[in-house]
């Protein structure tokens, strides 16, 4: 059987990735990470999803978020809300995690290495997404070099590969492919600003850019909000 570890943070992108791998038959071991992040209601909903797709196992490792410091999600700063589609699309916003994905992976080709596993998955989008560098093509394909000339594996020729299967869907795409899996949509979260008991701010880049996507897919989002939003 092959053997995959794939990172869930458990929204739609990170589920959906976790449901396309046990699809095509691989022993899947999710990786989460609590890093101190606001939103970190998303770790609960990474173990629902992790349990209903019956992963081998799942972990989640604890990083020290003092190297994050200057991102909204992991600092005392305002996340971002009601911006134009346009504004999404555009540079670089606060929240995004200083070199995030590179930390992700390094440690998921660690466990890669050591289970073995010869596949790493993860969520990365570069069609509807916040602008983040490392959620580029260019940057899994360079992730993956490195993967292959820094460590034993790769070295003794055991090749690992770098999975990024949701790089150019859209996120309609992606509510698509999750529905086509039968992925339960309401086990995830995504809301970079939740309230208290849960719900979805509706407002942040990443609940516009869900909401889109479950738009132009025609399909109702099962989660709850905190506010009314356009259906």
């Amino acid at each position: 059987m092959k053997h995959a570890v794939v990172l869930l943070s458990g929204g739609l992108d990170s589920a959906t990735t976790l449901a396309i791998a046990r699809a095509q038959d691989y022993e899947v071991y999710a990786l989460s990470f609590d890093y101190g992040q606001r939103h970190n209601q998303e770790l609960k909903a990474a173990q629902r999803v992790a349990k209903s797709l019956a992963v081998k196992e799942h972990r989640i490792v604890k990083i020290d978020n003092q190297i994050f410091a200057g991102s909204a999600l992991t600092d005392n700063l305002d996340v971002p809300k009601s911006r134009s589609e346009k504004e999404i699309g555009t540079g670089i916003p606060i929240t995004y995690v200083p070199a995030r994905n590179t930390i992700f992976l390094a440690h998921a080709l660690a466990w890669a290495e050591t289970i073995p596993a010869g596949h790493i998955f993860i969520g990365a989008n570069a069609i509807d997404y916040s602008g983040y560098p490392d959620c580029r093509p260019e940057f899994i394909a360079l992730f993956e070099t490195v993967a292959n000339i820094g460590t034993k594996a790769g070295i003794e020729g055991a090749r690992i590969q770098i999975h990024a299967p949701l790089i150019e869907m859209s996120k309609a795409d992606i509510v698509r492919k999750a529905v086509e899996l039968d992925l339960d949509l309401s086990l995830t979260r995504s809301c970079y600003d939740p309230t208290p008991d849960g719900r979805a701010c509706g407002k942040c880049d990443s609940c516009q850019l869900r909401l889109k996507g479950f738009r132009e897919a025609g399909v109702k989002d099962p989660i709850r909000y905190a506010r009314p939003v356009t259906p």
